[in-house]
């Protein structure tokens, strides 16, 4: 993965289809969902967790939350960049942050915040991940240690009143 100017590194590149476009001409928020996801799985293949690692281990990795702030529209053919940070992980859970961006503008579109969990499918039930994916992981958190977190992550969702 390369590393960018922003805090995060840049994982995967997708262009928006023409049939994910919703009433308001823009992308349909669905798909920032599965962007981000499609995006997840690029990352896990990265990382080791790969669809061999689950099948050989009977593990596999579960979403347990996540939360997405959709920021600037989007639109038919736009080109988007999909960026990742491990802000945080144990032995069973990974917490990451991804941005969407526009790759010729720069703009951020949308993040994703996601809390996942490693788990033994004969369970399921969560289960320590092994050491290499551990040791991945903790490099990727190493990499912008120094970094604040984006002011994304860690938001609370709420109709903020007027005092």
């Amino acid at each position: 993965m390369a590393k960018n100017v922003h805090t995060l590194t840049l994982l995967h590149q997708q262009p928006v289809l023409s049939e994910w476009i919703d009433y308001n001409r823009h992308m349909n928020v669905a798909y920032y969902v599965l962007i981000f996801d499609q995006s997840l799985d690029v990352f896990l293949d990265d990382i080791g967790l790969t669809r061999e690692y689950r099948d050989s281990s009977n593990c596999t990795v579960y979403v347990l939350e996540t939360h997405v702030t959709y920021i600037q529209e989007v639109h038919e053919g736009d080109l988007l960049d999909i960026y990742i940070r491990v802000l945080d992980c144990d032995e069973k859970r990974m917490h990451l942050f991804l941005e969407m961006r526009h790759h010729e503008k720069g703009f951020l579109a949308a993040t994703s915040e996601q809390m996942i969990m490693h788990l033994d499918k004969t369970g399921p039930s969560a289960a320590p991940m092994p050491g290499f994916l551990q040791s991945k992981l903790e490099e990727r958190k190493r990499e912008f240690a120094s970094v604040p977190f984006p002011k994304q992550s860690g938001a609370v969702i709420g109709i903020r009143r007027k005092k």
